[in-house]
């Protein structure tokens, strides 16, 4: 159990990491808020995933690290639309 929350957030901060160094422009957030970015990010492109190809995304491959630095892009998007709207 443990090791799978460990697993959880360092992937997440790998994947947010990828994700904001490859969005152009600065984000404001510290490496709390850059894991959680990961972790959700995960969860998008698994549902991308899952919806496009009907594979399950409980193996990390490499497949997988890109669907989530895209789910992870997509969230930052979103995000920066939602509070430039407001």
């Amino acid at each position: 159990m443990l090791m799978n929350v460990l697993s959880w957030l360092v992937f997440g901060l790998v994947v947010g990491s990828i994700a904001r160094f490859l969005i152009p422009g600065r984000q404001n957030m510290g490496w709390f808020l850059t894991t959680v970015l990961g972790i959700v990010g995960s969860m998008v492109g698994g549902a991308i995933s899952w919806f496009l190809f009907g594979q399950r995304g409980d193996q990390i491959n490499p497949a997988g690290l890109i669907m989530s630095t895209i789910g992870a892009i997509l969230v930052v998007v979103i995000a920066r639309r939602l509070s430039v709207a407001k």
